[in-house]
């Protein structure tokens, strides 16, 4: 059964503990080079040690000339950042698409998913929030979680060290910043990601952005937006890979089994980290359905051919090759070219949304999560800011009935609603399912 499975596996991608990276005595990978009888060791160019996410320098890098004309181009967009997303948005987006340049990523995260400008309407409020003694329960469960975040990674292998640190401000601060979220254990992969691009603050108000905009409900008491974002992927793939659906169907295999950590983490504990990276960048701009076409890829890659799954004769097999992608398997630019040409579209996604809610509601009851919360990517938050203005402003209300907002109700009506009925919801429920998913218990 499922919770059989759950239970005897431990075989989650990139699974914290996991030493993949280390030689047979525990050394580190790769010929370490001794400073004064120090062991300086080696880190791959995006700063890992070792683990299955170390790369091994294979990567084509881009002609010095070219990555500075790419420099450039985004430097210039920087400096009339909305009217390039008001008036030649498509061209952020190939852009985006192409890979951000990595000395100019942090800062276009930032302006894509608008938390620059959160960051200057509050200053001061992360130190505030930093002050504020947080509640028992998350901080502890926190602590205990600081150390499984990359542990091959430069910044987070040390215990204590300031990676982790800044990590549990973090997490923290967001805890007293949402007190009726709390902490979710899948938000500490995100969380860090952002930490290894730009300071504590910045990155806050980033991961701000990814849970309340990007991915509302992702990491709430419940978990019921990524439940439905598992029946909305499952019936996507039955559109793009019948063969992958049939086959996850005959062995009765949910979504949730496979996908939740990969939605989740976006993809931060499953791919090369080239990949990662190239996604994070599609994601910030395109939002979640980049995170759909990656899943949807990544299937049709795995189980979407006769000759793979006649290895695949069972449930565990199957689970065992989604829980454990082998990062030879994926090249980055197969993989963004197929993520790229996917034909799944926001309306797609939301359509299918309504569908899935209404299934929701007959079987299982009125949602406590809001779909209509979700902000698609870069444009959509842009036009949400816009609109507001316009309200806070006086301007005209008719908005309120343009394609945007097809759910009911006003978001503050939603927000006040839901924040009312997860208070009530237990969050022990939350921290249990989510650590039965992810194997960190």
């Amino acid at each position: 059964t499922m919770a059989d499975y759950l239970e005897s596996a431990s075989m989650m991608s990139g699974t914290f503990e996991s030493l993949s990276g280390l030689g047979e005595d525990g050394s580190s990978v790769g010929s370490d080079s001794e400073i004064n009888g120090l062991t300086i060791k080696r880190t791959d160019k995006y700063g890992f040690l070792g683990g299955n996410q170390y790369s091994e320098g294979g990567d084509k890098d881009v002609r010095v000339e070219v990555a500075r004309q790419r420099e450039m181009k985004w430097l210039d967009m920087f400096c009339h950042w909305d009217k390039w997303v008001k008036h030649r948005f498509m061209k952020v987006k190939l852009r985006c698409r192409k890979g951000i340049p990595s000395s100019l990523r942090a800062k276009a995260w930032q302006l894509l998913s608008n938390s620059q400008e959160l960051l200057e309407a509050n200053p001061g409020k992360f130190d505030e929030l930093e002050r504020a003694p947080g509640e028992a329960k998350w901080l502890d469960i926190i602590e205990k979680d600081l150390h499984r975040q990359f542990p091959f990674h430069e910044m987070f292998a040390a215990r204590g060290g300031h990676g982790q640190q800044d990590l549990y401000r973090i997490l923290k601060a967001y805890t007293v910043y949402r007190p009726d979220e709390g902490y979710c254990q899948a938000q500490a992969p995100v969380a860090a990601v952002l930490l290894m691009h730009m300071p504590a603050e910045q990155a806050f108000w980033c991961l701000v952005q990814i849970c309340e905009k990007y991915l509302p409900g992702y990491y709430s008491a419940g978990l019921e937006a990524i439940q439905l974002d598992g029946e909305i992927f499952f019936s996507l793939l039955r559109r793009t890979c019948p063969m992958a659906y049939r086959h996850l169907k005959k062995f009765k295999i949910d979504p949730i089994l496979y996908m939740t950590e990969w939605f989740m983490c976006i993809f931060s504990r499953t791919l090369p980290w080239s990949c990662v990276l190239r996604v994070w960048d599609m994601f910030f701009c395109e939002g979640v359905k980049i995170v759909f076409r990656v899943g949807l890829v990544l299937l049709r890659q795995m189980l979407g051919a006769v000759d793979k799954l006649r290895e695949l004769q069972g449930m565990y097999e199957t689970m065992e090759r989604l829980r454990n992608i082998s990062p030879d398997s994926i090249r980055e630019d197969v993989l963004v070219q197929e993520v790229i040409t996917l034909p799944v579209t926001e309306a797609l996604i939301e359509r299918e949304c309504s569908i899935q809610v209404r299934k929701w509601r007959e079987s299982r009851g009125e949602l406590m999560h809001q779909p209509g919360r979700r902000l698609h990517g870069t444009r959509a938050i842009f036009e949400h800011k816009r609109r507001a203005a316009s309200i806070s402003s006086g301007g005209s209300l008719s908005f309120l009935g343009s394609s945007g907002d097809k759910h009911k109700g006003s978001r503050k009506e939603m927000e006040v609603n839901g924040t009312k009925d997860l208070q009530k919801q237990s969050k022990t429920t939350k921290m249990g399912w989510l650590c039965m998913v992810l194997n960190i218990g």
